[in-house]
């Protein structure tokens, strides 16, 4: 049996900016991968970072999403992303070569323009243009674009070299990562909790519950009712291209995106989901989704339908019944901390602070308290109200 000063959960992205902070704290921190680390929601997402107001519901999506609720988050996480390459000593592939969020129907026009008010009372710089203006700054974009707003600060990191590198950043200040290790247990003894897992027990009194899709699972190992509706995301990789397209491209209404990695592919989706989500396997792609992504996509982008399909995947991620994130202590539960939700790689440089600054009881950045876990939790005894089904007409973030 091991002592840490803190257990973390998860060895996505959010758990591994979390441990470099804790790391370069001075705690000693122990991060437990059920597989290998970055292999799920972290790994198989698109890798965008989303600065400016996003669109606040999706085809199938039950529940909208509060735009402009995020909106501090996301000034807060732009400059930390400005830093992070730098901060890491590792090459993230971050591009922030800014980004159009493009508008169709007339009420997708009037949504462009409350979202560029809030982006103002934010202090978020944006500008708003109409069709013509759009595609004088972007050619390539189509005539049924009718209007859009440009965010110089939006842009793209490459996701299966984001959570390696704040692992490695954090294992060079002592952290300690096991990957094929899940937690089978987690018991609150006195100051601490008792952590088991298949190779041995570990004693800690923090414990950070980042786990993606299956946060409600590790949140049930110690008696806590986390109602969460995990998703499973698709998308889909063109052959490789000479660079033609140097910014983001969002949808305000169908939830799409599309950008021009490093390599030359154009990489697309987020709009239409998976088509099975398997949180004991690997969860599956189907036609539906390829062909609901492929649409969106082609009808803004046109010159996308003279480019081969290299191959398309699909990975869950976390989500919550209200489509909002999750972070900060359990209640109940001293200790134990969470953190998930929507746009997680966005977000986790910033949770990731947030988190180490509230387990040392400092002050966030921002206020979270929006975000906090009671909203998500059931006193013991009580039944959880059912979370919202997220069926093949669902969708999640990416």
């Amino acid at each position: 049996m091991n002592a840490y000063d803190a257990v973390i959960v998860g060895a996505g992205v959010l758990g591994a900016a979390t441990a470099l902070e804790l790391a370069e704290a001075g705690l000693s921190v122990l991060v437990l991968e059920r597989g290998a680390p970055n292999r799920e929601g972290s790994g198989t997402t698109a890798g965008n970072l989303h600065i400016q107001a996003v669109h606040t519901r999706r085809p199938g999506q039950e529940v909208p999403l509060d735009s402009e609720a995020l909106l501090p988050a996301q000034k807060a996480a732009d400059g930390l992303w400005a830093l992070a390459e730098e901060r890491l000593g590792a090459d993230l592939e971050v591009r922030r070569n800014g980004g159009f969020m493009v508008a169709e129907t007339a009420e997708q026009r009037r949504e462009l323009r409350t979202k560029h008010v809030w982006e103002r009372r934010a202090g978020l710089r944006t500008e708003l243009l109409d069709g013509d203006a759009a595609r004088d700054a972007l050619p390539l974009l189509g005539p049924t674009v009718t209007a859009a707003t440009w965010c110089p600060h939006d842009g793209y990191a490459n996701p299966l070299k984001a959570a390696p590198a704040y692992l490695a950043a954090a294992r060079r200040l002592g952290a300690r990562v096991e990957a094929f290790t899940p937690v089978t247990g987690l018991e609150r003894r006195g100051p601490v909790w008792r952590v088991r897992t298949p190779r041995g027990r570990h004693d800690t009194p923090v414990v950070v519950n980042t786990a993606g899709p299956w946060i409600s699972d590790v949140s049930a190992l110690a008696g806590v009712d986390m109602r969460m509706s995990p998703v499973a995301i698709q998308m889909h990789v063109t052959v490789r291209e000479r660079p033609v397209l140097h910014h983001l491209v969002q949808h305000i209404g169908e939830g799409m995106s599309v950008k021009q990695v490093t390599a030359g592919n154009l990489l697309l989706g987020g709009g239409w989901p998976a088509r099975r989500m398997d949180l004991d396997g690997r969860s599956s792609a189907g036609v539906a989704g390829l062909t609901g992504n492929v649409a969106q996509a082609v009808r803004i982008l046109p010159f996308l339908a003279r480019l081969r399909l290299l191959r398309m995947w699909a990975g869950p991620l976390a989500a919550t019944p209200d489509e909002m994130p999750v972070i900060g202590p359990v209640p109940g539960r001293e200790g134990l901390y969470v953190a998930g939700g929507t746009y997680a790689f966005t977000f986790a440089p910033l949770w990731g602070e947030t988190l180490a600054r509230m387990i040392r009881g400092e002050r966030p950045r921002i206020d979270v308290s929006a975000f906090a876990p009671d909203r998500l939790t059931a006193p013991a005894g009580d039944a959880a109200p059912a979370a919202p089904a997220h069926t093949e007409k669902g969708t999640a973030p990416c």
